[in-house]
């Protein structure tokens, strides 16, 4: 076998980095791409000596590899109707060096030029592909939404996307792995159904802010009661959320890790107090309080989801509210009568309420531990800590909240004990 004659195959890469561009212009809709040679699994390219690419030969593998794993997993919507599969109009492997995707012309002019010669030697696993794919489409005014489906290429897919709409405003998207379908230009109503469903899906899969609602629904299983006490947490947890998407909070590693620690310890001071004996004239403030605490751990959710509402993001804010919102409700309907049953049927109200209390403190204290220890590795100063958050008007209201309960906790303990 001649050394222009070697093969080389290849495992799953680790982590991929992919950049893209899709515009519409007429009746042609252009979706421009850069993935790394390796990302090309299980096919084998052909290289010279040690392991260069050979250019003359790499072609036809080149774009079987393009459509296999970027071509046919990315499915792209015109209207809601799904495009046929793209053309290749060209396609060429590049030196990693380069930098004609920072803007859509310069990547086009890139891929359009002729292969580089065997001359040159690349590395076949430093190699990059760029590929211009072309689909078909009705009008560039059309409505355009992407189900990428490449998370196939690594472990971990990081995809910068550029939308070009025709004389609009550019709009990127960064996201990790498969983000599902995205509307590429959302209308009003789409981004409010988005989030919608985004804040009802959330609230109903965290367990941290389930056992919360529970906290709240054990001594009270009165339905219209606690809407207001659920509404008082919904209303400080939208200011703290809001304030997170206009950057009013710091941005500080330890930031995220000292939040989740606070929600444990909020469910902590929640599950004591039924304990103790909780009075609901006063645990509508608690919950605003530690609602506030709990928007922050809501905006890392939407960190990376946020870019997906287009130019709406107040609107998307509020409708991810009112998702959660409605999810809580939902778990008070399913609660309250079951918490009804059980104390009428199983256990007696005042033993049941301590029991489920101490059963969720116990489990809040194992989160506000492990939390604490991950917190302890960033090496926080937390006089420095206090004082960021002091100079934050976000910040300072928690802190006062938080202080303030800490306090009434403290003398309402002291009173039963007397009594």
């Amino acid at each position: 076998m001649s050394a222009s004659d070697n093969t080389l195959a290849h495992d799953t890469p680790s982590d991929v980095t992919i950049q893209a561009f899709l515009k519409p212009d007429g009746n042609t809709l252009h979706f421009v791409v850069r993935v790394p040679l390796t990302a090309m699994q299980d096919i084998n390219f052909p290289v010279i000596g040690p392991g260069f690419l050979n250019f003359e030969q790499a072609d036809p593998l080149l774009r079987d590899g393009a459509m296999l794993w970027i071509g046919q997993p990315v499915k792209i919507y015109e209207n809601d109707r799904l495009l046929k599969y793209p053309e290749i109009v060209d396609i060429r492997a590049s030196l990693p060096s380069n930098r004609s995707f920072r803007t859509y012309e310069g990547a086009l002019e890139q891929i359009a030029k002729p292969p580089l010669p065997n001359e040159v030697q690349l590395v076949w696993e430093q190699a990059m592909l760029d590929i211009h794919f072309e689909y078909t489409i009705q009008s560039e005014d059309s409505e355009f939404s992407i189900d990428p489906g490449l998370e196939r290429l690594a472990s971990r897919v990081m995809t910068v996307l550029k939308f070009l709409p025709p004389g609009g405003e550019e709009r990127a998207l960064m996201y990790t792995g498969d983000p599902g379908v995205v509307t590429l230009d959302p209308q009003w109503y789409q981004a409010t159904v988005q989030f919608i469903k985004s804040g009802f899906h959330h609230i109903l899969g965290g367990l941290d802010h389930l056992l919360f609602i529970l906290c709240l629904v054990i001594p009270f299983r009165r339905f219209r009661e606690l809407i207001g006490v659920v509404t008082s947490f919904t209303i400080a947890h939208s200011i703290t959320l809001i304030a997170s998407a206009y950057g009013f909070v710091p941005d500080s590693l330890w930031f995220p890790p000292f939040v989740e620690m606070l929600i444990a310890l909020s469910i902590i001071y929640m599950a004591a107090e039924n304990i103790i004996g909780a009075q609901l004239q006063r645990r509508w403030m608690v919950t605003f309080g530690l609602g506030l605490v709990h928007g922050f751990g809501f905006s890392f959710a939407l960190s990376e989801s946020l870019q997906f509402a287009g130019n709406h993001l107040v609107l998307a804010l509020l409708s991810f509210n009112v998702g959660v919102e409605l999810g809580q409700i939902l778990v008070l309907i399913v609660l309250i009568p079951l918490l009804d049953f059980l104390f009428r049927a199983v256990v007696k109200e005042n033993i049941g309420s301590i029991l489920i209390s101490a059963i969720v403190l116990h489990t809040s204290w194992h989160w506000f531990t492990t939390r604490l220890e991950i917190l302890n590795e960033y090496a926080v100063d937390w006089s420095n800590l206090i004082g960021q958050f002091l100079l934050n008007p976000i910040g300072a209201l928690a802190l006062l909240l938080i202080a303030t309960m800490s306090v009434r906790f403290a003398v309402y303990r002291n009173k039963s004990q007397i009594s």
